[in-house]
């Protein structure tokens, strides 16, 4: 009888209709400081990990294609998608002790009238949580919704529940121009596809999907400590997954995106950079010959001129490359909302996972500014496009925009019918462009 008593004054609590809000949304915003703050420390070893295994590369592996690949190919392009999964592990952590200790039906309960009130089913916010983990699978239970018009709702709306393939994404970019803000940022964008799901639920209902649909009802279950096996199966099950993907689809196109990004060869580019280094040495060991006395301090200037002109020498070749040309002739389009050809490129790549973004960028951007880190190196590099304002924009850019393949093939089969698909690329495309162009103009006033 106590136990049912203390549940009881417990519900009264998180249920409650107007503490039960606030308690909610601050529980989702700890999540996510947490993610990033204890994800820090993980993250930072397996940095130094790859920055070893770099280093270990660079100086015992003869130059060639090979050496080039692996380095700037598979170890950039994997290794910067793998740093971030510690934060994969600790977010699915947090979700699995949710539902194991019984919150995630009472969060659903909370919000049944809220989804009434926006033309959704109350069944509809199981899914909708479930896409913060993945939203094929998060679409696919859509099928339990008995209402046909709230579940096509749901399904259009699902994709802008951040995914964890945007994650590494969002810990990225916020890493690199938001370090002390960083949760904060994280936690914004969760609640901005949030507010946006809500307000085109609305305006889908009115417009494009129109129905009533049914009550429902819960069955609330009792409060219960998670068990630590059932929590570990679940985060090992996400992080087995996301393993999976490292050594299948991500290396793959890793690899892919390191040959369009290598290729064709400039061999009068090479030849004009090479004699430019070989004058720079020349040139330097006679100004060491004429005043010795300043050595060091010459040496430390023709390093950096050295580095320099290899920046400018590669950065030219990567506008050269086969993706440099794709991604060249999107930048019109993407120039608006502050995106470079690097960018614009990465996010092509995105449209097959979005953990590819963080890829093609670790490819493109590899060794900028000599950063050890894609962190680093976006975060310093002089001239690669990025500020806070551009880091926004594209932030809320990865949040909208057309959903991966697997997603828009879920949402077929979930709603049987192909115009869906094709209304969901339509309808989050344009309101990517959208919101990024307000974001980036706004951001550029006051950052």
């Amino acid at each position: 009888m106590e136990k049912n008593t203390f549940q009881e004054r417990l519900d009264k609590v998180v249920l409650h209709k107007f503490w039960g809000y606030p308690i909610f949304f601050f529980i989702l915003y700890i999540i996510f400081q947490a993610t990033f703050i204890i994800g820090a420390y993980p993250m930072q070893w397996i940095e130094n990990g790859i920055d070893l295994l770099s280093q270990t590369i660079i100086t015992y592996m003869p130059e060639g294609i090979l050496k080039d690949l692996i380095i700037d190919g598979i170890i950039a392009g994997v290794g910067g998608v793998i740093v971030f999964l510690p934060n994969i592990a600790i977010l699915f952590m947090f979700i699995s002790i949710l539902q194991s200790t019984g919150y995630i039906m009472r969060a659903a309960k909370l919000m049944d009238k809220m989804m009434h009130r926006i033309g959704l089913s109350g069944n509809s916010f199981i899914p909708l949580i479930m896409g913060f983990g993945c939203n094929v699978p998060a679409i696919m239970s859509t099928k339990t919704i008995e209402d046909k018009h709230s579940r096509i709702i749901t399904v259009l709306v699902n994709p802008l529940m951040s995914c964890s393939a945007r994650l590494p994404v969002y810990l990225l970019l916020s890493a690199a121009f938001f370090e002390e803000n960083a949760g904060l940022v994280i936690f914004g964008l969760y609640m901005l596809g949030i507010l946006l799901a809500i307000l085109l639920s609305y305006i889908f209902r009115k417009f494009v999907v129109t129905d009533e649909d049914t009550e429902c009802s819960y069955d609330l279950p009792d409060y219960c400590f998670p068990s630590l096996k059932s929590t570990w199966k679940d985060v090992w099950g996400q992080v087995s997954q996301y393993l999976k993907k490292m050594g299948g689809i991500i290396l793959i196109a890793s690899i892919l995106i390191w040959f369009l990004g290598y290729f064709p060869k400039n061999e009068l580019l090479e030849q004009e950079y090479e004699a430019k280094q070989e004058q720079i040495i020349q040139q330097f060991d006679s100004n060491i010959q004429t005043t010795p006395q300043f050595k060091d301090d010459l040496l430390a200037e023709r390093d950096s001129i050295i580095q320099h002109n290899k920046y400018e020498y590669e950065t030219q070749l990567a506008s050269e490359s086969y993706i440099g040309r794709i991604g060249k002739s999107i930048e019109p389009i993407m120039a608006p909302l502050g995106f470079n050809w690097k960018m614009s490129s990465a996010l092509l790549t995105g449209i097959a996972g979005k953990e590819l973004i963080v890829s093609t960028m670790g490819v493109l951007y590899a060794g900028d500014d000599g950063g050890n880190t894609l962190i680093h190196a976006l975060a310093h590099s002089h001239g690669n496009g990025f500020n806070p304002a551009v880091a926004l924009s594209f932030l809320v850019f990865v949040l909208i925009y057309f959903p991966c393949i697997a997603t828009i093939s879920s949402i077929k089969n979930a709603t049987e019918e192909t115009k869906w698909s094709i209304f969901t690329i339509v309808y989050t495309s344009i309101l990517a462009w959208v919101m990024s162009f307000i974001i980036y103009n706004i951001a550029s006033m006051f950052i």
